[in-house]
């Protein structure tokens, strides 16, 4: 499978194929309900684990993404997503926030874990019965509570902030041109006042770093 990753603050590798355009990605999975994983794998900050996957959720579903898929958000330390940072960006310091989609058409193809015939009381693979892996999210809360009062104002709207910010480059969108930078913008923050504050954004909240 192949991966296309990306941080807030601009960037990525490409593994092969060219970053995918907005929309562009597969939504759809096959019989049943989007699944969130989440979890925490830090100790510098607490992390309201069920928060963030009701949040997931329904970013998801406002993305209109339906039926059987499955999305990962892992909540780490400093030293792991400068690790993650280094070896698939370059860049040997923490960060506040990396996405990792899965491209759907891989996974189409890579559904059958085993090639050729199947056995005499095993059906063919169906497709369908397998998930469709939208990709990980990877969130540092020790950076996010770091850069919070110059940024989105308090930890909570931070995390929210890369929360969804992170789960809108898995489906697609991205900050590379001015018109890219504005749409993923513009979503943010209607997905946050929609489902984060319930209301328009607090006074001072910001998407940009001054």
């Amino acid at each position: 499978m192949t991966s296309v990753i990306s941080n807030r603050h601009g960037g990525g590798a490409v593994a092969e194929p060219t970053r995918p355009h907005l929309g562009g990605r597969q939504k759809v999975g096959g019989e049943g309900e989007p699944e969130v994983f989440v979890a925490d794998e830090q100790r510098s900050v607490a992390v309201d684990l069920p928060r963030w996957r009701t949040l997931a959720e329904a970013v998801l579903g406002d993305e209109g993404v339906r039926g059987n898929v499955e999305l990962s958000i892992l909540f780490v330390e400093p030293d792991d997503i400068a690790d993650l940072n280094e070896q698939f960006l370059g860049e040997s310091r923490p960060t506040d926030v990396l996405a990792f989609p899965i491209d759907a058409v891989d996974v189409d193809v890579m559904s059958s874990p085993t090639s050729g015939r199947s056995g005499p009381d095993r059906p063919p693979p169906d497709p369908g019965d397998q998930p469709l892996l939208l990709g990980d999210v990877v969130v540092c809360p020790a950076v996010a509570q770091l850069q919070a009062a110059e940024h989105a104002g308090a930890l909570d709207d931070e995390l929210a902030l890369l929360v969804v910010h992170g789960i809108l480059h898995v489906l697609g969108y991205d900050h590379d041109q001015p018109d890219e930078t504005a749409a993923m913008r513009g979503r943010e923050l209607a997905l946050l006042e929609a489902h984060h504050w319930n209301g328009p954004a607090p006074t001072g909240f910001r998407q940009d770093q001054p």
